[in-house]
């Protein structure tokens, strides 16, 4: 799903009625289950990686940490039924526990071993998650435990995927039409048909085996050469996805486990119709960003009403589809950059600034915030090709693009800000080369599982909240904490203290708050006339 970002229930509610099953011809789905070679081979790639361990030294300087943060490797196999032909490496990164009472006492904190976290995508990397120990909200979790990172399969230095060149990948400006005509419509279908055959060209055989099944089985094996019995586990968006999958797959070698922003699991929804509802969601988000600017008019001047800074938007992207800005920055770049506030509200005061300078006839902080820069093209294209890689061969799709331009169409009548450009983004999985599989039914019974702690936002978009409450009902003995009416994407370690609580309480102490606990939502950011610091964009969000 296009993730990183955002949720609503009314808009999952209403998409259960626009969702046709994959259709059209689908490719005959390969199985789920693991077949007997696989068990034996994931087997092997565990044992051979507890032998092995992995050597951390010094990280490679096209990774930009600094020498605190060490790096290191750990082979899997490209394909666990043959565990003894073509192995790949993955790129670690660790900051070993601390030790420090974060209080400043002199009480030696005891070391509980490894966390090891995937920020999502799938496409992102998780290598620079060691830094946040250095952060205030981290300190605690930080003296206990090794912090690690790692890039998953595709991704960065791990086997890196590429389906076409970056520098044509990241070209602007691009439209963004809100109704596409027919014209325009069967043009994202040519570049859709292209992109997926340059995926299948450039990965040749090894393709079909970036999926989520090997991620999890990748998982098991970085435990196996961290020295660990059993993982302690944080994944985020389309971590959760994993997470799920490995809690379903090795259930026995799970010590601790957080959700935080969850998928929903279901296998009728993975991956065609989840990104239906992200879209209904973003919605939702969009206008929860309209409310605040309306709410802050003497500041940005963009209108008092929700309504009125729907215009204003409207009048930039009309203006740019006319003349872009420094022939670069069109509409299609504009929806991009404020896509994001979908994801973080800290994104809001900036993304206000821009579009309202820009209507006031300073381009330069939309040019700043929404141009495509030539020097992060490649780890785009990267992201971007592993994201499709994964969830195209995780799950049939629909094969017929009148499924998509059905559901679609009847979809942007009521949530036309982001329906389209998820549409553009996925579309390459209709015209997959790879063979598809069937998703895993992710569920634990009680006693399977020790007991796990999921984190949500209630208006979160990128995840819609039903994925939270459908992955603890499939989860015995799992318990949610809500953000209540907030939204941005990704809780654990934010400025919410209540949500740190449970996280500290259960990785430090075990504990849970039982089925279901909430706190309040975040402070709203405050308008600022220049915007200030943003977040940076996330990485497991591919470009459209």
């Amino acid at each position: 799903m296009r993730t990183a970002a955002v949720h609503v229930a009314a808009g999952s509610l209403l998409l259960t009625t626009l969702a046709a099953a994959p259709a059209g011809g689908a490719p005959r789905a390969t199985p789920a289950a693991p077949s007997a070679a696989e068990l034996r081979g994931t087997a092997v790639a565990v044992a051979r990686a507890a032998r092995e361990g992995i050597e951390f030294g010094a990280c490679p300087a096209a990774e930009g940490l600094p020498g605190t943060v060490r790096c290191g490797t750990v082979t899997v196999p490209l394909d666990y039924a043959r565990p003894d032909g073509k192995r790949i490496q993955l790129t670690v990164s660790r900051v070993r526990a601390t030790g420090e009472d974060p209080a400043g006492g002199r009480r030696e904190v005891p070391r509980q071993g490894a966390l090891v976290y995937n920020p999502g995508g799938p496409g992102a990397s998780g290598v620079p998650f060691p830094l946040l120990g250095a952060l205030p909200e981290w300190k605690r979790i930080a003296a206990a435990y090794d912090l690690v990172g790692y890039a998953p399969r595709g991704v960065g230095r791990s086997a890196p995927l590429s389906c076409t060149d970056p520098k044509e990948f990241a070209k602007g400006p691009t439209e963004a039409p809100v109704h596409p005509s027919e014209a325009y419509k069967q043009k994202r279908v040519a570049q859709a048909r292209a992109y997926a055959r340059g995926c299948a060209e450039r990965a040749g055989d090894a393709l079909r085996h970036y999926t989520s099944l090997n991620n999890a089985r990748d998982l098991d094996v970085l435990r196996a050469a961290l020295g660990e019995n059993r993982l302690t586990y944080l994944g985020a968006s389309y971590g959760t996805y994993l997470g799920a999958l490995y809690a379903t797959m090795f259930p026995s070698r799970v010590r601790r486990m957080v959700f935080d922003s969850a998928v929903n699991p279901d296998p009728e929804r993975i991956w065609y119709r989840n990104n239906l509802d992200q879209s209904a969601a973003f919605e939702d988000r969009w206008a929860d960003f309209r409310a605040w600017a309306a709410r802050h008019d003497d500041v940005y001047g963009l209108g008092g009403t929700p309504d009125e800074v729907q215009r204003s938007y409207e009048r930039a992207r009309t203006r740019l589809a006319k003349e872009p800005v420094g022939g670069e920055v069109g509409p299609g770049q504009l929806q991009e950059a404020f896509l994001q506030t979908g994801y973080y509200d800290d994104h809001w005061p900036h993304r206000a600034h821009a579009l309202s300078a820009y209507l006031k006839g300073d381009p330069g902080p939309l040019v700043e915030q929404a141009r495509a820069y030539p020097e992060a093209a490649a780890e785009k294209e990267n992201a971007r090709a592993v994201y499709l890689a994964v969830e195209c061969n995780d799950a049939p799709w629909p094969t017929d693009w009148a499924v998509w331009d059905r559901d679609n169409t009847r979809l942007a009548r009521r949530a036309p800000f982001e329906t389209w450009a998820n549409v553009w983004t996925n579309l390459p999985c209709a015209y997959w080369r790879a063979p598809r599989q069937q998703p895993l039914d992710v569920r634990a019974g009680q006693g399977e599982l020790p007991p796990t702690l999921i984190l949500a936002a209630e208006r979160d978009a990128a995840t819609p909240y039903d994925g939270a409450l459908e992955l603890r009902r499939r989860l015995a003995g799992s318990a949610l904490v809500t953000e209540r009416d907030a939204g941005t994407h990704g809780v654990a370690g934010g400025p919410n203290a209540c949500v740190n609580g449970h996280l500290e309480a259960y990785l430090l102490e075990g504990r849970v708050p039982g089925r279901h606990a909430s706190c309040a939502p975040r402070p709203e950011p405050e308008p600022r006339p220049t915007g200030g610091p943003v977040r940076k964009a996330p990485a497991d969000r591919p470009a459209a």
